[in-house]
Formats: structure tokens, sequence, C-alpha cells
């Protein structure tokens, strides 16, 4: 026999159902994602409520509900319990006695006291206590109550998804703690963006920088747009090729242990390194995004979608491995790859699921190592775990990944764009594969992304300092 799922209803009590002395009881315990969501809605963002620190210095001693949530617990169940759809508010008052903190569970209680029949008036008497037994707030209500009864299918309440970009920046940022700030070339800085970032970077003790271009130039611009160049070296170089050549240069004498783009191509940067020898490893050079993503439990990285436009399948191994040893770099012991296409299935139609096919073969001989690999795997089921089960994808990596690898420059290029400007992420970049990170920066890019960046290079180039020592040593470490 099928069962019919049950189904939530909500029913009012009409003003002829009520009676002097009835009551009703409503139940709730606060979480941080209460007072977020409230303070998001409500524009309350009294620090009371929101920083810890200082709320500890406060008379309350730490982070407290807004006085108005426990309001709002009385109207929820005044308006879809008791007496529930139809009753209009017409006056509370509210008085205030203890503090709501997270963790508590509240005890909603409305009771009725009078009722008016010419006007179909109730007053109620409204107490909210905390687990404790405290009364936190009391109050009266007086509304006008439903004369029709009503029952409804109860409407569930419209999803809200809390992200605090500023919250994930200082978690990113906090990686760094502890970290000495590394000597950082940072090429041809002639705009405001670029220039305020590097400064902005070093401010946060991720860089030291030296500034290399024009410097009448710089000092300029730093001079019309108030930045501060307290503790940067200026190479002066009249041109951003020149100036290319000095950082690649410097990074190839072990003067500079990061390269951060400022205003030129990125081709003259790429051109210059790939020109030094010294700046070589033996791996293809490839770029890493990472993000910040909403709706993503975990950071995503996106490889590559900056820099190598059609690779081939050796390249996907370098750009991969790169991938999966900067993963390592931030934390993630083994880290998930997924290998992207349009669809799931290998298809000699598609060049790009016979390719995710041997890069999956191949980190099983080994030739990949460090990473879990699956692919070909479709943008969905990469991501989405139930995606992942619709479609009968048995895997550890879909619905989880920490890793996509793109097949082409193009595609990544338009997912890590979708990424930010629909879905809200925030990202940072990297070029990996060279002796030396580079910070590779958009003009778009604001003040958040680019001290990401360049916390992501100290990161990498603290790192690189166990493999190379001698570098370590030249730039006095």
């Amino acid at each position: 026999m099928t069962q019919t799922p049950s189904v939530d209803w909500i029913e009012n009590v009409t003003y002829d159902e009520l009676s002097v002395g009835q009551s009703a009881r409503l139940l709730r315990t606060l979480t941080l994602a209460d007072i977020q969501a409230f303070a998001a809605v409500s524009g309350d963002t009294n620090p009371a409520h929101l920083n810890p620190e200082y709320a500890a210095d406060t008379l309350f001693h730490g982070v407290i509900a807004h006085g108005m949530w426990g309001g709002a617990l009385i109207s929820a169940l005044l308006g879809t319990q008791f007496p529930g759809p139809g009753t209009i508010y017409l006056e509370q008052a509210l008085h205030f006695t203890k503090p709501v903190r997270i963790g508590d569970t509240l005890a909603v209680t409305a009771t009725v006291v009078s009722k008016d029949d010419a006007k179909k008036r109730v007053e109620l008497d409204c107490e909210v206590v905390n687990q404790k037994g405290d009364r936190v707030l009391f109050g009266t209500a007086r509304v006008l109550a439903p004369t029709q009864k009503v029952r409804l299918q109860r409407v569930n309440a419209p999803q809200i998804q809390l992200f605090d970009p500023e919250a994930r920046f200082k978690e990113l940022l906090a990686r760094g703690a502890g970290i000495p700030a590394v000597r950082c070339a940072v090429v041809h800085p002639c705009d405001v963006e670029s220039l305020s970032g590097a400064m902005d970077s070093a401010r946060h003790g991720l860089i030291v920088p030296v500034l290399i271009g024009p410097e009448v130039r710089i000092r300029h611009l730093a001079e019309e747009a108030g930045i501060d160049l307290s503790g940067a070296e200026i190479v002066n170089e009249a041109h951003s090729h020149a100036a290319a050549e000095r950082a690649a240069d410097m990074a190839a004498a072990g003067e500079v242990e990061v390269l951060m783009k400022g205003s030129l191509h990125t081709d003259e940067l790429i051109h210059a390194v790939l020109a030094r020898p010294a700046l070589r490893t033996g791996r293809r050079m490839s770029h890493v995004f990472r993000f910040d993503v909403p709706l993503y439990s975990k950071p995503l990285l996106i490889t590559d979608a900056a820099l190598n436009i059609r690779p081939t399948l050796g390249e996907k191994v370098d750009i991969i491995q790169n991938a999966i040893d900067f993963a390592r770099i931030m934390g993630i012991e083994r880290p998930k790859v997924a290998i992207l296409s349009a669809v799931e299935t290998v298809n000699p139609g598609i060049p790009s699921t016979l390719d995710a096919a041997a890069l999956c073969k191949m980190a099983a001989r080994g030739q990949i190592t460090g990473g879990e690999l699956d692919g070909p795997l479709a943008f969905d089921n990469a991501i989405s775990a139930h995606a992942a089960q619709v479609k009968h994808i048995e895997s550890t990596v879909a619905g989880d990944a920490d890793i996509l690898a793109v097949p082409d420059l193009e595609s990544g290029n338009m997912l890590a764009k979708q990424l930010e400007y629909l879905a809200g992420a925030t990202g940072s970049g990297l070029v990996l594969g060279a002796r030396v990170p580079i910070a590779l920066t958009s003009r778009a890019d604001g003040p958040m992304a680019r001290v990401s960046s360049a916390l992501l290079a100290q990161l990498a180039a603290y790192n690189a300092r166990r493999d190379h020592p001698r570098q370590a040593w030249k730039n006095g470490v």
C-alpha cells in the first residue's frame, strides 16, 4: 500500500474559540546564524551582536541577540499559531529584562487576558523565558483576532544563505599568521589598483614590496591617490617590458621570492619568466583560482583559467599536479580533483572526456601524485552530491571536489567569472610551476582579491624555501 506523505498544516484559533486564560507556546534555540540573518534583514549591524572582541568588553561580556529578535518570536507565535492566520497586530509593548545568548532556548508564551466582543479585539500577556527559567522579555499584545476558521498548508520560509566575504577574508589571512613577509617584485604598478594592492599587502605583513617601474610616475600616482609608499623600495625602469625583465632577473638571482603583476599584460611578465632558465622547474606553468563560493561548503580551486589556452594531455598533467601541490600547501591533505567535461561518461566525440579518462589512469599509475582524481565529470555532479546520486555516479570526488580541472582556458575563464559575478564568489589567483610564485591579478579585482592573491603567493614562497634553501639564504631569511 502506498502511503501519502504527511503534510504540515497551519490552523488558526478564531475569536469565538478564544477564552480568557487560554495560552499557547513556541520554543526556539538561538544560533549564530539567527543573529547574522536578523542583522542582514534588519540592517542592525551593532557590533554587540556581531563582533565578539567588541562584545567581550561590553556590559554583557559577549555576543547577544538583538532585542527585537525575541519580539519577532512573539510575532511568529501570534501570526502562525495563536490566534494564527487572519490575526492583525494593533499594539505591542515590550520590556527587555535579560540578554539572550547563542545556545539559549527560549519558551515564548502568549496568554489571553481580555476580549472585546464588539471590536473582536484580544489582549494577550506575552512572556519569553530561557532554559534557566529566567524571564528575558515580557509585554502585552493587542490584536484583532480572526473570525473565520482557516486551515492551510504551511508555507516554508525562504532559505537565507549567509555569506560574509570579510569573515572569509580574515580566515584566509589567518593562514599567514606567524609567517614572515616575503620580498616581492611588483612589476609596473602604474595604476591605482595595482599600486594600492601591493601596499595593502605590505600593510597586512604579507610582502616587502619592491616596486619596479618608472619611479617618477609611481610616486606621482601615489601622491595623487593618497597611497603611502613607506617601506617600499623603488627600482626605476622606464617601461613595462623593462620592468618585467628586471623583475625576472631579480627572481632568478634570488633577490625576490614572489612576483606580482601590476598594470602590464600578463604575457609580458610570463614571457620574461620563461626566458630565464633559472626560473624553470621542468613543469609547465599554470594558473590556479581560489574561490570562496556562498553555496559551496569549502574553498574551490579552478585550473587553468588564465594561462594555458588549449592544453594537451601532457600539459594537463602538469596543470593538475601544480594545483594538487598548491592545495596541499593550503592544508588539504589529499585534494579531490574533478576533471570537467560536458558529460560524465567517456565519449569519443568529446576529446576532453578522453583526456579525463587518461588522466585518471595516469594518477592510478603514479604519474600524478598527492590527490584523488575522477573524470570525466560534468560541473553539476562535480560539486553536487545530489546530482551525482541522481546519475548513479559512485565516486568519492563527485559532489565534494576541492579542485575543478577545466578542459581549456575558455571554459575555465567563463566558469570563474560566472562564480564571481552570478554566484557572489570571492576569488584570488596564483601562477605556479616556476621557481617563484606569481600573484596574477586582474584590473577588475578589488582590494581583498589583490591582498588574498599576495597571501597565496606568500604561502607558496614560504613552502618553497624548504626545497630551495640557497634562495632563502640570499633573501636573508
